[in-house]
């Protein structure tokens, strides 16, 4: 089954944009192997936007743009599948790509013979120019295409959200949807784009899972989508939690052969990760912080084999103490029951916590805990 869990992987758009070539592509997959990127689930290596050249050929197909992929699609395809990852690939439902290049309008069930015969494991498929009164259509079209191609492929939908896509998406065969528009290299982007879509978890889980956009963490202002500085590691660390914990797909976007140490430690955090893949997908409860602060987001998940997941997000300039009252999931105080706590980023047993959970949470930071239910002494 695809997207049995959300899917994981690395994208060029963030960080290269129009600037990619085949040897850039190869050396990114290198480093997601050797730099334990695969061994952490991140399986998928797509290239996104402007890999074709700007005309089809004469038989109306796709071209691999002779200068960035000299070698044609197929080799860059079986380069990435020898190191044992999945490859990914970019087209749009309209006539052009947002980019300007050619669509799959009318092409869908040649493009997708196309990327079966190449290799294709994953299609981005954006949103760009497509006809207004076939928006839903074209998506459908183009989910019935790849199934007709005789391969394998996830359907990425990238609608940016239009026409509430988290409402039709999973009748449409795709396996992700863009709930969002672009997110760009700063917190408020962040904080923007993830608060947009708490009302709309619910529609995500096996087999369809709501895409909040790609992960900006590591990008440090500098890239296609990067602004100024960036975001604090700190902000980088709220970011990944809270896709981790509203499920979304974790598709890298910053440029994996430089990071910091710090970087490459949060984004391979099995904690985080193992959330974020639990097999249930269970979307998480909201809790309103009940001391007035209500920027701040409290979320609690329910896990498989009788876990929890706690998170505490602070995107406030000050620093902050949380409370989760058990009281607000329903848990009485007199029941007799606690949580035993262990924190996801430094892996400390807290020991067991009755009738409530305070926690100091630093500024545009967070905090994440794994919990089990238990007697309480």
């Amino acid at each position: 089954m695809l997207a049995k869990t959300p899917p994981m992987g690395w994208n060029s758009w963030n960080t290269f944009g129009e600037k990619i070539n085949e040897q850039t592509i190869m050396e990114m997959a290198d480093f997601m192997v050797d730099k334990g990127f695969l061994k952490a689930g991140y399986e998928y290596l797509v290239i996104d936007d402007c890999w074709s050249e700007k005309q089809r050929d004469k038989k109306g197909n796709l071209v691999a743009d002779h200068e960035k992929f000299p070698n044609g699609m197929k080799y860059v395809a079986d380069y990435v599948h020898a190191k044992g990852l999945k490859f990914g690939i970019y087209s749009c439902c309209g006539p052009l790509t947002c980019a300007g290049y050619p669509g799959s309008f009318g092409h869908e069930f040649q493009d997708a013979k196309f990327f079966a015969e190449i290799g294709v494991d994953f299609l981005k498929y954006d949103n760009c120019y497509h006809p207004s009164a076939s928006n839903k259509l074209g998506y459908n079209r183009m989910a019935m295409a790849l199934k007709a191609s005789g391969r394998e492929i996830l359907f990425s939908a990238c609608n940016w959200g239009n026409e509430k896509v988290w409402e039709w998406a999973r009748s449409r065969g795709i396996h992700m949807y863009r709930s969002t528009g672009d997110i760009f290299d700063s917190f408020e982007s962040i904080c923007r784009l993830s608060e947009s879509q708490k009302p709309n978890l619910g529609y995500s889980g096996t087999g369809c899972f709501n895409d909040i956009d790609m992960l900006v963490v590591g990008m440090k202002g500098k890239g296609n989508v990067g602004i100024e500085s960036g975001c604090t590691d700190a902000q980088y660390r709220y970011h990944f939690a809270m896709w981790c914990m509203f499920m979304s797909p974790l598709m890298i976007g910053c440029d994996l052969r430089t990071i910091s140490d710090e970087t490459h430690a949060l984004l391979t955090n099995k904690e985080l990760i193992a959330i974020n893949q639990d097999e249930e997908a269970r979307p998480p409860i909201f809790v309103r912080d009940n001391r007035g602060q209500h920027d701040n987001t409290i979320c609690f998940r329910h896990l498989a084999n009788g876990e929890y997941a706690i998170a505490f997000f602070n995107p406030s300039d000050k620093d902050k103490h949380i409370m989760l009252p058990y009281y607000e999931i329903g848990l009485d105080p007199l029941c007799g029951y606690g949580f035993k706590i262990r924190d996801c980023f430094t892996g400390k047993n807290l020991g067991v916590h009755k009738e409530f959970f305070d926690v100091k949470v630093a500024a545009g930071d967070c905090r994440v805990f794994r919990a089990q239910l238990v007697k309480a002494k």
